[in-house]
């Protein structure tokens, strides 16, 4: 652990403190964020809560309020004092901007080391960083926190993958942070390139920003070499740090002396029991900048009950299974891009690259699931192509409750991403077939 003190903290003490934080942060908020002014004068309550459980009394925030207060209307300090802004990518729509105080970025970096703690990291670990710098918060948020916990940081970010490779063959990388879906790509890539990703010195790798399935991280692990764990944030409440898998795999801690936590039915807007999925919704505790609270995530996990082997105290929350935005309905039924995903992993002959293509055929909504082939099959080989693809079609109809059409494309051919790779692909805009 990088803060053992903290990060094993009895759960009275831990309560106590969340409950003295959440109430300074609630008459910070009031007093200076007229939004948060507004939506408490509007909905009767006040800045003040008795017990955690209050939490749950209180209004939402959501993406448009950030939207509407754009660029620093949420802003809960002078410009003068904010010495960071990052943002969103905006590519549903405006960007949301988040302000950092010299004590956020602080912070920021405590959390990040031990992120980068909970993968095994130390000190003596040279960390090659392929999230992209710039005002999207993942490069520059592992990078001060792998600074902050003694760690060489190699400020590579995103793209030119064979370089990568190369880099981190000559300067001995031993933990890469960068998205699942990249990692897969350098790993083909290092073997394209006659290298053997097993000679690497790589150990370790603290993977985000997408969900991504337990068979993905086999995958990963086997391709590289590696542990490879998952880790979680969202720029609105931090950026990556936010709750970290350790070597238990079992689940992500979240820094609950700087969050709350609530899973909420995502119907209701209730809150649902531990171990029942729902939404996520976050409370900053500690952020001078830009406080949220009751963020609504729209990630769907759950918070997994008891305790971790590890020693940590802060509660697990499940690997993101998806968001409620992007979940299909398909003939009546709830389907996740990552379900599609753990049912491909575990299917010899298909690599892990996948687009759900979405088009219209007359005026029905028509779904297809473009799928790689790996690079062991003979794409000129029919009766082999057709056994896959049954195989795969009827995988996915049994796993999912509902049957897809599902169309084998060559190696390579699905267009590979630096950053969160496109899972959906909707054309029902551009005319029917």
């Amino acid at each position: 652990m990088f803060q053992p003190e903290v990060e094993s903290m009895v759960r009275a003490e831990l309560d106590s403190l969340q409950l003295e934080r959440l109430n300074a942060l609630l008459e910070r908020a009031y007093a200076n964020v007229p939004t948060y002014r507004e939506k408490f004068d509007s909905a009767g309550t006040r800045p003040h809560v008795d017990d955690l459980a209050g939490l749950a009394g209180l209004p939402f925030t959501v993406k448009d309020d950030l939207r509407a207060a754009y660029p620093y209307g949420m802003f809960a300090v002078p410009l003068h004092d904010i010495v960071r802004v990052h943002s969103s990518s905006g590519t549903t729509g405006q960007i949301t901007v988040v302000g950092y105080t010299e004590g956020d970025i602080s912070r920021w970096a405590d959390m990040m080391a031990r992120t980068i703690a909970c993968a095994g990291g130390t000190a003596d670990d040279v960390v090659q960083i392929a999230y992209g710098y710039g005002l999207f918060t993942g490069g520059l948020g592992v990078h001060y926190g792998a600074e902050r916990l003694g760690a060489t940081a190699i400020p590579i970010s995103g793209g030119n993958t064979k370089r990568q490779v190369q880099v981190m063959k000559d300067f001995g990388t031993t933990i890469l942070a960068c998205t699942p879906s990249y990692a897969v790509l350098i790993g083909e890539t290092a073997m394209e390139m006659g290298i053997d990703p097993h000679d690497l010195p790589l150990r370790a790798g603290v993977f985000g920003a997408e969900p991504w399935s337990d068979n993905m991280r086999t995958q990963i692990e086997e391709m590289l070499g590696i542990t490879a764990i998952d880790i979680y944030g969202l720029s609105e409440v931090l950026g990556p740090g936010v709750a970290s898998e350790c070597l238990e795999k079992h689940g992500l801690h979240v820094n609950e002396d700087h969050f709350i936590i609530e899973i909420v039915d995502p119907e209701t807007l209730l809150p649902v029991p531990d171990g029942e999925q729902g939404e996520v919704v976050f409370t900053t505790l500690t952020k001078e900048g830009i406080p949220v609270i009751r963020y609504r995530t729209r990630d769907i996990s759950r918070i997994i009950p008891g305790e971790c082997q590890c020693g940590r105290t802060f509660r697990r929350m499940e690997r993101v299974t998806g968001r409620t935005d992007d979940m299909l309905i398909i003939r009546g039924v709830n389907v996740f891009p990552s379900q599609i995903e753990q049912v491909l992993a575990g299917i010899p002959g298909v690599a892990p690259h996948y687009q759900v293509v979405l088009s219209k055929r007359g005026s029905m909504d028509h779904v297809e699931v473009h799928v790689e082939v790996g690079p062991e099959v003979a794409f000129d080989e029919i009766k082999t192509l057709e056994r896959l693809r049954n195989r795969v079609a009827s995988e996915i109809a049994s796993t999912l409750a509902v049957s897809l059409d599902v169309k084998l494309v060559e190696p390579k051919s699905i267009q590979r991403s630096e950053g969160k790779a496109k899972r959906v692909v909707d054309l029902r805009n551009e005319g029917s077939e």
